[in-house]
């Protein structure tokens, strides 16, 4: 029998459960479903599909490209968490159950071999002892341009870092922005306090320990709440720089009413973990940060500083 921090652990326990939530995912999913043997390989694995209520062929596209996958329709458009929820929920019905559990979105691109370096990066014993919970590839943007996918917590100095001197400037000094940019850190295994959700492997005992998503991140910070969840837990997440994937991504950045559901989502998400008049100084921070871009031409943080101005916006339960 393997031991707890042998790296066979998780994949002793059972197959590894690949969630996937898709949303109108048809033109993506091709190359991801055609990508996952290679992402997979040495790993007995499973695939789930979530659909969030697709108007397209995305649920006919699975079928016929992957007729072996368990396929969920929720029937609505849920939300992340909620997908993540319903994929893991068919998952534990199998018999036998799973092991690790892989989280993906469709426009991820797995290289060979990912998963496994991944899957076996999982429950490495640490200091003070905590273990890895959840483990990160480095992803790469489709014309290989490394993706800075490193995260800090959220704090007051580092909302105004980045309002004062850019995220990405800011970014080298942990201090003075969430996002982590010293190139240094992506070349090792490092420990951060969240990391990009577009792929990430979560240890069978992390996921007992947490439990489910919260449901109530519609979309944006879902995956930042749960990795500060595990962190409470004594799971931390940790980048295995020898794994690796291309990241389409999204339209967060240039889209106005996904960039304020960003922005917001991670003030409601401050506001959980921390006091009202700590909460109201990173609003201001956010805030002076989202305006400085809107003079600067960008609409999304003009939208995003019009919403953090309004009294009501922090109250409204994030949705599509």
């Amino acid at each position: 029998m393997p031991s707890r921090n042998d790296p066979d652990r998780a994949r002793a326990a059972g197959p590894v459960a690949v969630l996937v939530v898709t949303w109108n995912s048809a033109r993506v999913l091709p190359e991801f479903l055609a990508s996952l043997p290679e992402g997979m390989a040495g790993l007995d694995w499973r695939l789930v599909v979530a659909d969030n209520d697709s108007a397209d062929d995305t649920v006919d596209v699975v079928r016929r490209l992957a007729p072996g996958a368990t396929v969920v329709q929720t029937g609505r458009n849920a939300g992340y968490a909620a997908g993540v929820n319903a994929a893991l929920a068919a998952a534990a019905a199998w018999e036998g159950g799973f092991g690790a559990a892989l989280v993906c979105n469709p426009d991820i691109r797995m290289r060979r071999g990912c998963a496994a370096l991944l899957v076996d990066a999982l429950d490495a014993p640490l200091s003070g002892g905590r273990r890895v919970g959840i483990s990160v590839p480095l992803l790469y943007e489709e014309d290989g341009t490394r993706q800075d996918s490193l995260r800090r917590e959220s704090r007051v100095t580092r909302a105004l870092g980045e309002a004062v001197i850019g995220n990405r400037r800011a970014g080298r000094f942990p201090r003075w922005s969430e996002l982590v940019t010293d190139p240094s850190a992506y070349e090792r295994a490092t420990v951060a306090d969240w990391a990009t959700g577009a792929l990430m492997a979560l240890s069978r005992d992390c996921l007992d320990a947490c439990g489910d998503w919260d449901e109530y991140f519609f979309l944006y910070s879902e995956e930042t709440e749960y990795c500060l969840r595990a962190g409470d837990r004594g799971f931390v997440t940790r980048l295995e720089p020898a794994a690796s994937a291309v990241h389409l991504g999204g339209d967060s950045q240039v889209s106005p009413r996904l960039w304020t559901l960003l922005t917001l989502n991670r003030v409601r998400l401050y506001g959980r973990r921390n006091g009202p008049a700590a909460t109201a100084a990173f609003r201001g921070a956010v805030l002076l940060r989202e305006t400085s871009r809107a003079a600067l031409g960008r609409p999304a943080s003009l939208a995003a500083a019009r919403a953090l101005a309004s009294p009501s916006a922090l109250r409204a339960v994030p949705g599509p």
